[in-house]
């Protein structure tokens, strides 16, 4: 959770329209099996590369609020861990009453730290969920039309297979597909959206801000 707030400026090519009578033969797997990885697919995609920086400079208020108070959180987390150790190591490292206490409310602060980070990052997480979503929604489509056109007979997830052939990889040809199919998504989530398309109070979610890719 603490890298993906701290996300780095992406130095992203504006985002073309896609011809698709220029795009360039798609290789075909040599022996028709063939490996994939849809999150990557999804995370390379130009709408998805253009979104993140479009969240990085409207959430950056809130990307900035969150670090700042997460450096808080994790310094006076460190002090307060550094004097339970300190206890315990006076104590002969025989937990006593008091340092168990000291050791449940340690517990308690970073519990109520999480929360409230998750809290302050709702937005940024139900907004990147948002994104994903869109891409999600014609990445079935983008895998078939990609099999097809790689004239694989079988896909294996690429992270379950041990060893392949940079020939038998049709990620990319799933990435432009996708990009044919949602050349752009919106950042912008509607009123009461959650993940799964359900409408309401958006629950609780982990805070992730845009990963630098």
């Amino acid at each position: 959770m603490k890298t993906m707030f701290k996300a780095a400026a992406l130095a992203l090519a504006p985002m073309t329209a896609i011809a698709l009578t220029a795009m360039p033969a798609v290789a075909q797997t040599k022996s028709g099996l063939a490996v994939v990885d849809l999150e990557e697919a999804v995370a390379k995609s130009t709408a998805y590369t253009t979104a993140i920086g479009q969240m990085q400079t409207t959430y950056k208020p809130q990307i900035d609020a969150l670090n700042t108070r997460r450096t808080a959180i994790e310094t006076d987390l460190k002090t307060k861990g550094d004097a339970l150790q300190a206890a315990l190591k006076a104590a002969g490292n025989k937990p006593t009453p008091a340092i168990e206490t000291q050791y449940q409310q340690y517990q308690q602060t970073q519990q109520t730290a999480q929360a409230e980070l998750q809290r302050m990052g709702q937005p940024i997480a139900i907004a990147r969920a948002y994104v994903e979503e869109q891409l999600v929604a014609k990445l079935d489509d983008a895998l078939k039309a990609a099999t097809a056109k790689t004239k694989s007979e079988i896909v294996f997830k690429k992270g379950a297979t041990e060893s392949f052939g940079a020939g038998a990889d049709i990620t990319p040809a799933v990435i432009t597909e996708l990009n044919a199919l949602v050349p752009s998504v919106s950042i912008t989530p509607p009123a009461g959206w959650q993940p799964g398309g359900r409408q309401g109070a958006p629950a609780a979610a982990p805070a992730q801000a845009p990963k630098s890719r």
